[in-house]
């Protein structure tokens, strides 16, 4: 038997995979080009970690244990990322009557810098299940993982990286306290008894003259399948920043989350955000016709329902976005 005649054609075998390995190595740094990033690279692992830190403490009720102990884990982290870092707030009444120490938490970084972005997400954890499809749960208190540990989580990954590499821009963080201690059904034009936290900063910020060039509000950003579509108030308030962030989720491969769809009128932060001059939209697991997240405000809103996928495109997004600003 002729081993030879055997060996010719596994060469041109081996030339040809050779040809075809080629081309997709090709083709692999032609996609990573036309995608390639200005920002750092967001972690998603990193980002998990800070979400199931704050899960861990237990819900983050205002006026307990829990809550006491998540303020000063973020307050230390933050600081511990080089950010300038103070607490903001007062005595304040929920729409039960109950008075609570308001703790929003404010980090900044390049503070000299006056061309400023400002990101934001809730800290504090509803204290029912009031839509939890089982009553007996209604008056439980929940993991909040979603709502709003993720947005949180996000934060705190974007300030490590700027710890690392700072963009061109100044960037506020806020963390509102006090948003989802709000009335059912609230029937008040503004629906005032939500965000508490962010109305108190508004009019703070309106005081101070506070200025920023936009603002982006997160609000549960790392739920599995989620759709992020463009609120009313985002787009008549700040339509050039839902462009440049759903423009650029796009491009960098996150069209699937950063729907071009509009949705009826949320009023969430950003609302109070755009009350105080800044222009600003709100990134949040919504749809007109499915509502919320599915597991919103539900004894299902855990860490086992988290999606790292979800965190990664809403991360990497916000940051590359701040990092395209000159």
């Amino acid at each position: 038997m002729n081993k030879k005649l055997y060996i010719l054609p596994a060469l041109i075998l081996l030339a040809f995979q050779a040809c075809k390995n080629d081309k997709k190595t090709e083709q692999t740094e032609t996609v990573e080009q036309e995608i390639k990033l200005v920002s750092p690279e967001f972690n998603a692992d990193s980002a998990f970690a800070y979400t199931k830190a704050q899960v861990d403490f237990g819900p983050r009720i205002p006026g307990t244990v829990a809550h006491q102990k998540c303020a000063d884990y973020l307050v230390s982290k933050l600081k511990s990322f080089g950010a300038e870092v103070k607490m903001q707030g007062a005595k304040t009444t929920t729409y039960d009557g109950k008075s609570f120490q308001l703790k929003n938490i404010l980090a900044s970084f390049n503070s000299e810098n006056k061309n400023r972005v400002l990101i934001t997400a809730h800290w504090d954890a509803r204290p029912f299940s009031d839509q939890d499809t089982d009553p007996a749960n209604h008056t439980k208190p929940f993991d909040a993982a979603n709502d709003a540990g993720s947005g949180v989580a996000v934060i705190l990954e974007m300030a490590r990286q700027m710890q690392q590499k700072q963009p061109n821009v100044g960037v506020d963080f806020v963390l509102w306290d006090l948003e989802d201690y709000g009335k059912a059904n609230d029937e008040t034009p503004d629906e005032t008894t939500w965000c508490l936290g962010s109305q108190y900063w508004a009019k703070n910020a309106l005081a101070n003259g506070y200025k920023a060039m936009y603002g982006i509000n997160l609000d549960m950003v790392g739920g599995g399948n989620a759709q992020f579509t463009q609120d009313e108030i985002s787009r008549q308030s700040a339509p050039e920043v839902v462009n440049k962030v759903w423009n650029i989720g796009s491009e960098i491969g996150y069209s699937s989350y950063f729907v071009s769809i509009p949705s009826g009128k949320l009023v969430d932060d950003h609302f109070w955000m755009n009350k105080a001059g800044v222009p600003s939209i709100d990134i949040i697991h919504y749809n007109d016709n499915s509502g919320f997240y599915i597991n919103w405000h539900t004894q299902l809103d855990n860490l086992a329902n988290i999606d790292k996928n979800t965190i990664k495109a809403t991360g990497q997004t916000v940051l590359e976005t701040i990092y395209r600003e000159k």
